[in-house]
């Protein structure tokens, strides 16, 4: 067994990626605080080929020190907006059509691997470090959905947990 050097990886180039067929997902990052975690939503987002992110409210916006950190060029080849409103936001993908998932522990959220379908076009909306999705943004929600976690913690790092919601509806929509 040998590493595979750079080169041999065989990925697109800026250019192919942003021609490529993206998969109908965007991530929606609902007033995130810090730009590393914004730059890992980058980084995880160009990985799964997803469409778009959103970025609302307080949460940074390239170009910056701190998402280029975790990003490592990733800004450059994902399509990315800002929009000062969540709700804007979501009202939006709602009339494009996307089903609206919110990542939330909710009194009517499901487990991730209990999800096995969707529409043809979603939103996963990712919530605030602290305090989660907006509150307004919650009556929005086509559906939440959660992690199971089986530690002591209630919830994990948020871009962990877009990393894995990404690879699950990856895995969906393919």
């Amino acid at each position: 067994m040998k590493k595979l050097k750079l080169e041999e990886l065989g990925r697109k180039s800026v250019e192919a990626f942003r021609q490529m067929d993206k998969l109908p997902i965007i991530l929606v990052a609902d007033n995130i605080r810090s730009a590393l975690n914004v730059g890992s939503f980058f980084r995880s987002s160009d990985a799964f080929g997803i469409e778009k992110i959103i970025l609302c409210g307080v949460s940074p916006s390239p170009p910056h020190k701190e998402i280029n950190k975790s990003a490592i060029g990733a800004t450059k080849s994902m399509q990315w907006e800002y929009v000062a409103n969540v709700e804007d936001a979501l009202v939006q993908l709602k009339k494009d059509n996307y089903e609206l998932i919110g990542i939330e522990q909710t009194n009517e959220s499901v487990e991730i691997q209990e999800v096995d379908s969707c529409m043809p076009k979603i939103a996963l909306i990712m919530g605030n470090e602290v305090d989660g999705i907006s509150s307004s943004a919650l009556p929005l929600l086509d559906r939440a959905i959660e992690i199971p976690q089986f530690g002591t913690k209630h919830s994990l790092n948020v871009a962990v947990c877009a990393g894995i919601c990404l690879y699950h509806f990856t895995n969906i929509l393919r």
